[in-house]
């Protein structure tokens, strides 16, 4: 077959393959003119590796001059790298809740336990109490703030009452709280936030204080429970570095197998699942002075400026102000920008159209539906009524598992879209339809998984985590591997096709082109993607001692 991209990866070659095995010579031209309508989603690991140097430059810019995105909260580095004797002063539990874009989750978090096998003791960390969650229904999103406290008071009090009678919390106790909310916010204070536009279906506008809010709802239902006061917010991407923090931590160790010295370090927070986001540590002084937080919470005696602080950034990576290297790469294509002016906010989020949950099953049937009507010729009038509803819930979960089994039975996956979208009299589901949705699958996950590796180096470049090649040459005097921990979490990521496989292989593919003199050394650097998935309540749970160490 004609080669029709100099940007064909071996994904491409593989997926085409498998199809053209199985398929007549008329599906296989039908597979020919679909790679070249699908051309503008086609990436390689050297357009990824130039896209994480311009991001690189755009987030410095972002974080110096943006009012939306780069946005400081007053958690310090140091507070979280020492924060072992504090754990073991207060393991708790301790209360901790997560209000995200779909559901509630209210638990006691135990930071330290020891599991007993047999006649051996091990100290783990993390263990949920209580746990309870429910889901946020459209009715409470779209009420005015006062009735969505409200709830969330209600079950807030619900578990507490529980741990009451579990733990024997008296009555007349205060218990610290930490929060976790999955929504843009202003901080000045680690206890205090000040809600942005919140978006994800919510009616809820800006400039209410969370806190305050959050208490008064609790109040509402607490009878002769124990009053509540807010401890530590931060957000989700926040949360989940602080909780990786909590179980990746900094260590120094010899791989066995290989005898070569490794540096481990905790690194990143990645958030992509229905949405995409990240956290990082930066030098305060990096950030726009007036988004600078009027007090951080660091250790006990700490002192310095700005240019001796670093503090968690809560990136909002996916905000249009990412969009530039987006655009000057041709990554954003026709389908891309029909996709962008049928959402709530139309272009506030490019990067998050590309690479999260909530969008690529809808991006899917966009390609699939422009292929069918203006490749193939067919009537849009003809087609099953389910395939023309924009934004289906289900299309991304039914499009992250839409692949053939090892026996390429195209056969089965013809009877899932029968089943998934019933076709009407004039219209019959095929193998050429079947592998062409795989293909358009395989192809949004491997653009996505580029993009989300590419932003995940940037950031740390960027952030100072990730060393330049020159730094690296003299901070270790033996054979030694830098591995960079990012702590992930999200059904996306997860689930969506080989999403995470493929970006923990770009990631690979990048850091040896940017330290392509370590292995003449026997030493590199690696970027690890680490499950991290309840870091939202877990990593509210390890807020709430380090803020009461400080005084909050």
């Amino acid at each position: 077959m004609i080669e029709i991209s100099t940007r064909r990866t071996h994904l491409d070659a593989h997926t085409h393959k498998m199809a053209s095995s199985t398929l007549s010579s008329e599906t296989t031209t039908e597979l020919d003119s679909l790679e070249t309508f699908l051309k503008p989603l086609q990436i390689d690991t050297q357009l990824v590796h130039r896209l994480s140097q311009d991001l690189c430059i755009n987030f410095a810019d972002l974080a110096a001059q943006s009012d939306d995105q780069f946005l400081p909260t007053p958690i310090s580095e140091s507070l979280l790298l020492q924060r072992a004797a504090v754990d073991s002063k207060d393991p708790g539990p301790h209360l901790a809740i997560d209000i995200g874009g779909t559901n509630l989750r209210v638990a006691f978090v135990e930071l330290s336990h020891v599991h007993k096998d047999g006649q051996n003791e091990t100290t783990l960390p993390l263990r949920r109490h209580l746990e309870h969650s429910w889901p946020i229904d459209s009715h409470l999103k779209n009420e005015n703030h006062t009735v969505l406290f409200a709830w969330i008071g209600a079950c807030i009090s619900e578990v507490v009452s529980k741990a009451c009678a579990q733990f024997g919390i008296a009555a007349a106790a205060e218990l610290p709280l930490g929060i976790t909310f999955s929504f843009p916010m202003v901080q000045e204070s680690l206890e205090k936030a000040t809600l942005l536009q919140m978006g994800k279906g919510f009616g809820i506008t800006s400039d209410l204080d969370l806190g305050w809010h959050l208490v008064d709802g609790y109040e509402k239902s607490r009878s002769d429970l124990p009053r509540i006061r807010v401890a530590a917010i931060t957000n989700d991407a926040v949360a989940t570095l602080v909780s990786f923090m909590h179980q990746f931590p900094t260590t120094a160790d010899i791989n066995g197998t290989t005898a070569i010295h490794v540096d481990r370090r905790p690194a990143m927070g990645l958030i992509c699942g229905t949405g995409s986001n990240a956290t990082v540590f930066m030098d305060l002084d990096s950030l726009k002075e007036s988004k600078r937080p009027k007090r951080v919470q660091t250790l006990p005696g700490q002192n310095g400026g700005p240019a001796c602080l670093r503090i968690a950034v809560n990136t909002e990576w996916s905000i249009n102000g990412s969009a530039a290297p987006l655009r000057a790469h041709n990554l954003i294509t026709s389908w891309d920008e029909h996709l962008s002016g049928a959402v709530e906010r139309p272009g506030f989020q490019p990067l998050e159209y590309m690479t999260a949950g909530r969008y690529l099953g809808e991006l899917g049937r966009l390609i699939l539906v422009d292929y069918m009507t203006k490749v193939l010729g067919l009537s849009s009038t003809t087609l099953p009524e389910k395939l023309l509803r924009s934004f289906e819930p289900r299309n991304t979960t039914f499009l992250s598992h839409f692949r053939p089994g090892s026996n390429n039975d195209w056969s089965a996956l013809v009877n899932r879209l029968t089943d998934e979208f019933p076709p009407g009299p004039a219209f019959e589901w095929t193998k050429g339809l079947a592998q062409a949705l795989y293909r358009i699958a395989r192809l949004i996950e491997y653009r996505a998984a580029g993009i989300i590796a590419a932003s995940t180096i940037a950031l740390l470049k960027c952030s100072g985590a990730l060393p330049s090649a020159e730094a690296l040459a003299s901070m270790y005097d033996r054979p030694t591997e830098l591995q960079l921990g990012v702590g992930y979490t999200g059904g996306c990521i997860t689930n969506f096709q080989d999403y995470l496989q493929h970006c923990q292989q770009l990631l690979d593919d990048i850091a040896a082109r940017e330290y392509p003199e370590a292995a003449s050394r026997g030493s590199r650097v690696r970027v690890v993607l680490q499950p991290c998935h309840d870091g939202g309540i877990d990593g509210a749970a390890v807020l709430v001692p380090a803020a009461v160490a400080t005084g909050i």
